[in-house]
């Protein structure tokens, strides 16, 4: 029988919903041939976020036929040619009833396997409805109420503290009165649901000496938030992950990043990372995820504290993270790993290895930092030099050419986050 390669590219798609012909489509790796038939199908919320993108090219390239579910056809995720198919849906953040339903809808499928979360509503829906799903697919997810305390800081913060964990110093905004000390305030609550969709809340950062309105800021979120003290360090060299796949409180998969830099030189997303080992960060990632009886992915966010060199809890992320990618390149396939927990299990006495010390950029993401460089002041964050941070970039580029996104293989999600920066871009300068 011929065989003809076929390259399957979501540009093709329909705006409204499209299966590609997933079964016997071959795909063209560079590194052979892969055939991805439409009986082993795996949904994947295509935010954007290079997680999704990351999750699609590792199962796609395993023949899995992959559900990309998008808002638009913004989603980079969607332009991977291992997308064998996209479904269009409402966001949580527009309607996150509806989006459960369109999830559901997916998952009765016969082909469907499981769902991928990427994103705080994802696994909101998939732990809230897991019974409804697990009648379909699998669910190597929490359950709802271990989500929930999860994404309760203050509640988070007392099982680490429990089992020996550093924490930051934590207080309700109300019972808080130390404010010449710097300070953050955070939400209390990582998923905030109002009026039927998910919702963001920035975090704030009040000057020594300086009280927030009480009443204000609680009105502004909708619940009360939490002070916490600020933890000192360069916030390019200091934040450190530590990501699982357990299996019913027994970890199956790990992996340890330490952040190099971000969108900003004051913090935020990650735009180059490295992989690293350190017990100490795995004993107190395995504590908390171990005392949280954890199931499913997870990453655990600390501080390494300059001064006392342990490391403080910041918060877990009870899914899928942005720099999965990493991982991946490194040596731990979580996607596939995840896909084998929801189907046939995973040998829990043959733990992944992973290569220490690999790179990888978002490549935009490292643009964004030096412009931030040279366009921001901050009072709270001292600048580094401009110029010899500028070079840093540069040379990381070249000598550590991974990347989230940029892909010789597979260049139409990079190509699409481009058009997506260069829209937001024109946009800003036209209001």
């Amino acid at each position: 029988m011929e065989t003809h390669h076929v390259p399957v590219y979501a540009r093709n798609i329909p705006a409204t919903s499209s299966e590609r012909p997933g079964r016997g489509i071959v795909i063209d790796t560079s590194g052979g041939s892969v055939v991805v038939t439409a009986d082993r199908a795996v949904v994947v919320p295509a935010i954007n976020n290079q997680s999704s993108t990351a999750c699609i090219r590792s199962l796609g390239k395993r023949g899995i036929h992959v559900i990309g579910v998008a808002e638009n056809r913004a989603a980079p995720a969607i332009h991977s040619k291992y997308c064998s198919e996209v479904a269009i849906a409402p966001g949580p953040e527009t309607d996150i009833e509806a989006y459960a339903s369109r999830l559901l809808e997916l998952a009765r499928r016969p082909s469907v396997r499981t769902i991928t979360p990427h994103r705080e509503g994802d696994i909101y829906v998939l732990s809230k409805y897991r019974e409804e799903f697990s009648e379909h697919i699998g669910t190597p997810w929490p359950d709802f109420e271990t989500v929930r305390r999860s994404q309760d800081r203050l509640a988070l913060l007392e099982v680490a503290r429990d089992v020996g964990v550093t924490v930051p110093e934590t207080k309700l905004l109300t019972e808080w009165d130390e404010w010449d000390r710097q300070t953050i305030v955070k939400p209390r609550y990582s998923a905030l649901v109002d009026g039927g969709r998910m919702r963001s809340a920035t975090v704030q950062f009040p000057a020594p000496g300086e009280r927030p309105d009480v009443d204000a800021v609680i009105e502004e979120l909708g619940h009360e938030p939490i002070v916490q003290a600020y933890v000192p360090g360069d916030p390019g060299g200091n934040e450190h992950g530590f990501y699982a796949l357990y299996d019913h409180g027994t970890p199956i998969a790990e992996f340890q990043h330490r952040r190099v830099r971000s969108f900003r030189y004051t913090g935020g997303a990650s735009v180059y990372r490295k992989s690293i080992f350190d017990p100490d960060l795995q004993r107190a990632g395995r504590a908390v995820l171990d005392a949280l009886e954890w199931h499913g992915p997870a990453m655990v966010e600390f501080k390494r504290n300059p001064q006392t060199d342990e490391f403080v809890l910041m918060e877990v992320n009870p899914r899928f993270w942005g720099s999965l990618a990493l991982s991946i390149e490194a040596g731990i396939d979580f996607p596939y790993i995840y896909y084998q927990l929801a189907t046939d299990g995973v040998d829990a006495g043959s733990t992944p290895t992973y290569r220490e010390n690999v790179g990888c950029h978002l490549f935009w993401g490292e643009l964004a930092y030096v412009l931030n460089l040279f366009t921001v002041h901050s009072e709270h964050v001292e600048r580094p030099p401009r110029l010899r941070e500028t070079g840093r970039v540069m040379r990381s580029l070249v000598s550590e050419p991974r990347f989230d996104l940029l892909s010789v293989d597979d260049g139409r999600p990079f190509v699409q986050e481009t058009k997506n920066y260069v829209s937001d871009a024109v946009g800003r300068y036209r209001s």
